[in-house]
């Protein structure tokens, strides 16, 4: 009974607008209140987090993500690919989906790519006589692309609610790192066979492969390029935590950004460091109070009433995995991921599990339809912020991502039924 008044609450919390963090901390202390459990126990949960060496990576592979959507980055790595791969048939949709993947990776926002890149790509790509339909999707779901790509902050973030959940063995973070690598060039490379195939009958032009513009390229990136092997060394060499690498990239982001290319104005740095600060604050602020909410799951054995539930309607993995799909996608379009996180993973997880299901490939699942999310209707996030970049009505987005959606959920569903791709870099 406890259990039904305080979804209600959540539900009803969540519709007038209450913050997140307040929703989940309301019905944490009433969940507690009714189990009769001291609420010096959120406190301790929160503590716990406030605790984690891992928590200082978030702030600052955020800042740096920031840093890197206000400089002229996004131009610079636009120009590296197109002289690399403006050749290809295809090759602006390729670099179109290449570089929001790598920029999403890094400012762990699909909405900020579409900000960023989104105003460079749409001209472009219509100037290639590619219809305008087809230009807006791309730019509006490609956006999604690279939360499963080091460092993304969602990745983070599921790697932190997994450790608290104690389910009997402990992953490091490279192998959730790890784990995101094959399923994320997968669904690039599906996006990117089906941009050909649609695209097969079109005129469309290529720019002749210069030595010339690709030394001219690398003369002006030379200092952008090693970003990613920084970040990828770090994480995978194993000399560094992932907080110290964090505090590489960030420093040598800010280093470059600057003093080097002088982007950014040194005025303008508190402005940045503000409004990064704000969001990721937000976040954590969000992920304490889930924290002391999953306790709460755990100690009113809630996940086991849904384990007990589900396996009296569903005797397999294969229709649970489904079934699993299904849910994800419907909360994709409803929550914002950082919110699903916290509040969905501790609910699913432990009943995964219990379906023989590895705890990665879960995390991969789940932000595999989380990407999708970003742009299903009637409320995914990413058809809104274009919708008021492109000043373009949101049915137009509607009928402009559907095509692209059903291209991502074939990629999920690859993924989700061969967890070989998943796991086998781990292994």
């Amino acid at each position: 009974m406890a259990g039904i008044i305080i979804s209600l609450a959540i539900i009803a919390g969540l519709l007038l607008g209450m913050p997140i963090y307040a929703v989940i901390l309301a019905a944490t202390m009433a969940g507690f209140f009714f189990l009769d459990i001291d609420l010096m126990a959120i406190a301790i949960e929160i503590y716990r987090l406030v605790d984690m060496p891992l928590l200082i990576s978030l702030p600052l592979f955020t800042l740096a993500g920031y840093i890197l959507s206000e400089s002229h980055a996004s131009q610079r790595l636009i120009d590296l690919t197109r002289a690399f791969f403006g050749w290809m048939p295809n090759g602006l949709a390729f670099i179109v989906i290449v570089a929001c993947a790598l920029f999403t990776a890094f400012t762990g926002a699909s909405g900020v790519t579409i900000l960023a890149l989104g105003a460079l790509f749409y001209p472009a790509l219509i100037k290639a006589n590619y219809s305008d339909k087809f230009s807006i999707g791309l730019v509006t779901t490609s956006g999604s692309l690279g939360l499963l790509l080091p460092p993304s902050v969602p990745l983070i973030i599921y790697g932190i609610v997994m450790q608290q959940m104690n389910i009997g063995k402990e992953y490091d973070f490279i192998d959730i790192f790890l784990a995101g690598m094959g399923p994320a060039l997968l669904m690039i490379l599906v996006v990117v066979c089906w941009v050909n195939w649609t695209n097969r009958h079109n005129r469309i032009p290529t720019t002749r492969f210069s030595l010339v513009d690709v030394k001219k390229a690398l003369r002006n990136s030379i200092w952008d390029i090693p970003l990613p092997f920084i970040v990828f060394a770090g994480i995978f060499n194993g000399k560094l935590a992932i907080s110290e690498t964090a505090a590489v990239t960030a420093l040598y982001v800010l280093i470059i950004e600057v003093l080097v290319y002088r982007d950014i104005a040194i005025k303008r740095l508190p402005e940045i460091t503000v409004e990064s600060m704000t969001m990721i604050g937000s976040i954590i602020l969000i992920l304490a109070t889930s924290m002391a909410f999953t306790n709460f799951l755990i100690d009113a054995e809630i996940p086991n009433d849904i384990f007990l539930w589900i396996k009296n309607h569903i005797d397999s993995q294969l229709s649970f995995l489904l079934l699993l799909n299904i849910f994800l996608l419907m909360i994709g379009a409803v929550l914002d991921i950082f919110s699903a996180l916290v509040i969905v993973v501790p609910l699913i997880l432990p009943v995964a599990i219990s379906y023989g299901i590895n705890p990665l490939h879960l995390g991969v699942i789940f932000l595999a339809n989380m990407q999708i999310g970003y742009f299903t209707p009637p409320v995914g996030m990413n058809l809104f912020i274009a919708s008021h970049r492109f000043n373009r009505s949101i049915l137009d987005l509607y009928h402009a991502s559907i095509p692209f959606m059903f291209v991502f959920i074939f990629a999920v569903l690859i993924i989700t039924y061969w967890p070989a791709l998943t796991l086998f870099l781990v292994s």
